[in-house]
């Protein structure tokens, strides 16, 4: 393993300034205000574990008047245009496309993926913009005669009304994209919640929106540590109509709860335990490739990340040793140099977990190939690390790791292969390599995961929908169907004729 220098290869003023120019007050009405009470806390670097700046720290009180902020702004914002709401979302997308390589450096500042990365997600994330921007003037609806031919169905679409949206830190602007995109195509109001560890890149894109001309109180935005004390009031209050959450299934399942009182309508983009197949007749090369897409994107702090690898045990030792030469091979470091591969996980709970769980793993039987200990000196790093005969009872067979960690196990026929891959509460994403055009049909239909990814390591695409089943969530985000969890059906009996 080859680590770099932790000095960047920009400036401390260039990082200074992107760190300045990013609004850290509350957005609310079409305002920026300080918090009540002028609460802030610190945003982390997690590359050094030092403070970046302090961002407003809302309350329950801030978390309802912007709620009432977009519930005023919903009923003018349903009306207005869809050419025009895609016009916004379509200038938004060109700014962030102006402010790239700003944009990626504040997001390696707060969140620590390493530049090259953090480059490929705000791309990613405006590509929502530019897909739904498109979607905003194909809302459909339908005309039909009555099957008794007396009367008429009419059937419109309109916006579900008030939307509560909650992200993650791992994608903080992508994730961002991808709930406001179309809520704003659709023609509803939000408020937004980022992760509290990485607020700045929601706040910047909450002022490109407001450049892009986005009407006052159609985006509101709250930072806050407390994420249940601000957001619970909200859920429960009756003005909103729609709960958008991407995080963990535990989370998901107590917002679930707390939507119900209110009957909202919920999307829900949870957990993951990403099953990652090699078959014997594989291209070895291939699957290597894709398995450190599928592995090491965003350090391994990805929902989709490969989780559990089942190899056929005719070619496991050959498949871990060049995974292991090539995740061995990748630079750690401070993610502000363009040559850093690696950078650090999130925070240090996150890094106590990964550790813990390899040390499970270890303490079981599996055997390190390479990495396998958290790596010293300041910041949250820990290096890419392979495991071989990782026994299924290992907590990493059942929990997500969240980092760049891949542990092998080994099968010896296909039907124990998929039982395996199957055997989880999660089925958000699988990974399937083989070049048997009929074991991939035959795999992809047994599996049970929203998406698979065939001979290819990578699914996530704005212009597919994006989802899970059984615990990995509610609903599809991208994609046609992206749309559609912001808009209800409404029907029209027409009579008389």
């Amino acid at each position: 393993m080859s680590t770099t220098s932790s000095s960047p290869a920009g400036t401390e003023s260039e990082e200074a300034r992107v760190v300045d120019a990013a609004p850290k007050q509350l957005l609310i009405g079409g305002k920026w205000r300080p918090a009540t009470g002028d609460r802030t806390y610190e945003v982390e670097d997690p590359s050094t574990g030092r403070a970046l700046c302090s961002v407003a720290d809302a309350t329950p009180s801030d978390g309802l008047a912007a709620l009432a902020a977009a519930h005023e702004a919903q009923a003018s914002w349903a009306k207005h245009p869809p050419r025009e709401r895609g016009e916004i979302l379509r200038r938004a997308y060109e700014l962030i496309q102006q402010r790239h390589e700003d944009l990626a450096l504040l997001m390696t500042l707060e969140m620590g993926k390493p530049l090259p990365e953090a480059r490929g997600e705000v791309t990613y994330a405006s590509e929502f913009f530019r897909w739904f921007a498109e979607e905003a003037v194909r809302i459909g609806g339908d005309y039909a005669v009555a099957p008794s031919g007396s009367g008429r169905f009419l059937v419109t679409q309109q916006p579900v009304g008030p939307t509560l949206l909650i992200t993650p830190w791992n994608f903080p602007m992508a994730m961002g994209t991808r709930k406001i995109g179309p809520a704003i195509a659709a023609g509803c109001t939000s408020v937004i919640k980022p992760a509290h560890q990485t607020p700045l890149s929601m706040l910047a894109l909450a002022e490109i929106l407001q450049e892009a001309g986005l009407p006052d109180g159609v985006l509101n935005v709250v930072t806050a540590v407390g994420a249940g004390s601000v957001m619970e009031p909200m859920i429960r209050d009756g003005r909103a109509r729609k709960l958008s959450f991407t995080g963990s299934t535990s989370v998901g399942r107590k917002l679930i709860e707390q939507s119900a009182e209110q009957v909202l309508n919920v999307s829900m983009e949870l957990g993951g335990n990403a099953p990652f197949l090699v078959f014997a007749d594989a291209d070895l090369d291939v699957a290597v490739d894709g398995a450190m897409q599928a592995k090491m994107r965003n350090i391994g702090e990805a929902c989709t990340a490969a989780n559990r690898f089942y190899v056929h045990e005719d070619v496991a030792e050959e498949f871990s040793r060049k995974l292991a030469d090539r995740m061995g091979s990748l630079r750690i470091g401070r993610g502000v140099r363009d040559d850093v591969e690696v950078g650090p996980l999130i925070d240090a709970t996150q890094l106590g977990k990964v550790d813990e769980l390899v040390n499970d793993a270890v303490g079981r039987g599996a055997e390190v190939v390479v990495g396998g200990s958290v790596h010293g000196g300041e910041g949250y790093f820990y290096p890419p690390t392979v495991l071989k005969n990782v026994p299924l009872e290992s907590r990493m067979t059942r929990e997500e790791i969240f980092g760049p960690v891949a542990p092998i196990s080994t099968f010896t026929d296909e039907q124990t292969a998929i039982d395996e891959a199957n055997n989880t509460e999660y089925g958000l994403v699988a990974y399937v390599y083989t070049q048997d055009l009929h074991r991939a049909l035959r795999v992809s239909e047994a599996l049970e995961s929203g998406m698979i990814g065939l001979n290819q390591g990578v699914v996530s695409n704005p212009a597919a929908p994006f989802g899970g089943v059984k615990a990995s969530g509610l609903g599809r985000e991208g994609g046609k169907v992206g749309i559609d969890e912001f808009l209800e059906t409404k029907y029209i009996a027409i009579g008389g004729l």
